[in-house]
């Protein structure tokens, strides 16, 4: 394999190797890739999340359309993955059994991928990518503001 530099194209294409494998082992259980971000949210956040909340939540993470969002909670919702539980949105058990059974999935796949990085080499890439997320969150503010 020939050392490239780390750009947005080298960026977008890892992304995109790993996202879809993702999305191959979601389309086997029916949901899509904002589906699983959004649960996992759910699943994973600090405290009971509004359905406002979850949104703000699953927007930040992918920068997607909040109308796209609700849409998506509302799917989760008539799938019985999320159920409203009073002013809250969380998990059902089929919700979570559903994430782990991605998790599952996915571990050997990960696995492969990721094995055999040097610690350090994963060290650097992950101060990069922090770094290139904040600079992208605050030209994005920046322009949308």
């Amino acid at each position: 394999m020939t050392a490239t530099t780390a750009d947005s194209r080298a960026l977008a294409l890892a992304h995109y190797a790993a996202r879809g494998v993702l999305e191959h082992v979601l389309a086997r259980h029916g949901v899509t890739f904002q589906q699983q971000v959004a649960l996992r949210a759910a699943a994973t956040a600090e405290g009971p999340q509004t359905p406002d909340g979850l949104v703000a939540l699953v927007r930040g993470l992918l920068k997607a359309d909040p109308d796209g969002v609700r849409a998506t909670l509302d799917d989760l919702l008539a799938q019985r993955l999320l159920v409203a539980d009073g002013a809250h949105l969380r998990p059902t058990a089929a919700g979570r059994d559903l994430l782990a059974a991605v998790g599952a999935e996915t571990a050997p796949v990960s696995a492969r991928i990721w094995g055999g990085i040097p610690a350090e080499d994963l060290a650097a890439a992950g101060r990069v990518l922090a770094l290139v997320t904040a600079r992208a969150d605050a030209e994005l503010a920046a322009l949308t503001a």
